[in-house]
């Protein structure tokens, strides 16, 4: 191979065309003959066609990391199929230089009636590599994937989590020149996605360019250096990975209109003061207005929800319709919450949510507004405010009582 590794990605195009049936030969022949004698501008969509991917440009070099996040049916795992060439392009030019160790669904590639063991020298041939590279790499797989055990069973009698355990420890010691990794993370226990996410991070260290799809917001922040929001094939945003989740995330809690009919409550505003950066354990004030239209049963509450818009994990949910005076009885309200911020670096949304508990469910959702946190003197999610005491000894004092 010539050079380190490269993905790229040149203003791509796919189109699909959904499940079509002909139930006779005179509704298949002039379909059939349409396809192949039509003319039809390539960039062109009958009815059953639909775009999957639409003018989607990146590069990724080595030491880089790009997540891939946004909704279901976004884009994101056709957009691998292409890298990876299981797919071709309608439009647009893409392609990976060097090696590949690709993770795209569970088991992909895995024979069903070989064992783990011979998948593993199965999958290295795939990859262009001899019997005698597999064979170096080959205790080393195992003991990644904890599946000495297993390693003589037959894959087909693995578990989904087994699968992806020996997939990617496959992947990630192959000496791929690029890694590419779809949601399959998900599956399988913590300690072993957090094990896998830190051989990640180590082949980034080693120069590897890699390309991450997933839902784990939190593993998109820590890991990926460039972000990539997707939605309906489209790119939504480029940029940082914590800008892209924050919108991602902002564009999934969307408000509910104020006067939406069949609402326990009508939330019209939510404020917070200061507006500027905070640091960390400093105090806000949020304010709400707001309506009860209706007499409203014990089931249903008003909440006041903090989240993370990095992790897009929440961090406090305060239940406003069980304090004094309730809010049960038809009328106006006018609602002011202090928060102490005790939170990590970060951008976090108030929301309002409407919820009923007994059903386990969200009624709605009322505006929102965003808050910044950007000084701390800690790492982690949460300010435990400590109290810290040094004492410096120099070493000539040292040195003078072991003399002694």
């Amino acid at each position: 191979m010539a050079g380190p590794g490269l993905i790229e990605f040149q203003h791509v195009w796919k189109k699909f065309r959904r499940g079509e049936f002909h139930d006779s030969l005179r509704d298949m022949v002039p379909a059939l003959a349409s396809q192949l004698f039509g003319r039809r501008s390539p960039d062109a969509l009958d009815q059953r066609e639909f775009w999957a991917v639409q003018d989607v440009s990146f590069s990724v070099r080595p030491g880089e990391a790009l997540g891939i996040i946004g909704p279901n049916g976004a884009g994101k795992s056709t957009i691998l199929k292409l890298l990876t060439r299981i797919l071709r392009p309608t439009q647009g030019r893409c392609g990976i230089r060097g090696r590949v160790g690709t993770l795209i669904e569970i088991a992909a590639g895995f024979h069903q009636d070989l064992t783990g063991a011979e998948n593993i020298f199965l999958q290295g041939c795939i990859m262009g590599m001899t019997r005698k590279e597999i064979g170096a790499r080959f205790d080393d797989i195992i003991a990644f994937s904890e599946l000495a055990e297993f390693i003589d069973t037959p894959v087909k009698r693995y578990s989904s989590g087994m699968n992806a355990r020996l997939g990617f420890s496959i992947a990630a010691h192959m000496s791929p020149d690029v890694l590419v990794v779809d949601e399959v993370l998900a599956v399988g226990d913590w300690r072993f996605q957090k094990k896998a996410f830190d051989r990640i991070g180590e082949m980034m260290r080693r120069g590897i360019p890699v390309v991450v799809v997933s839902h784990q917001l939190d593993r998109i922040a820590s890991l990926c250096t460039d972000c990539l929001l997707l939605d309906r094939g489209r790119v939504v945003k480029r940029g940082h990975p914590d800008e892209c989740i924050a919108q991602y995330v902002a564009i999934g809690v969307e408000a509910q209109d104020p006067a939406a009919a069949g609402l326990p409550f009508r939330v019209s505003a939510v404020e917070v003061e200061p507006k500027g950066p905070l640091r960390s354990g400093d105090w806000v004030t949020v304010r709400l207005r707001g309506e009860v239209p209706a007499s409203v049963g014990p089931d249903n509450r008003l909440m006041l929800r903090v989240r993370s818009l990095q992790t897009a994990q929440v961090v406090f949910v305060l239940d406003l319709t069980a304090l004094e005076p309730s809010l049960c009885e038809p009328g106006t309200f006018d609602a002011t919450v202090e928060l102490q911020l005790n939170t990590g670096k970060g951008y976090f949304s108030i929301e309002t949510p409407m919820v009923n508990v007994r059903e386990r469910r969200e009624l709605g959702q009322g505006p929102q507004a965003v808050t910044n946190v950007n000084v701390v003197a800690f790492h982690g999610p949460t300010n435990l405010h400590p109290r810290v005491h040094i004492e410096m000894h120099p070493a000539s004092v040292q040195r003078e009582v072991r003399s002694a």
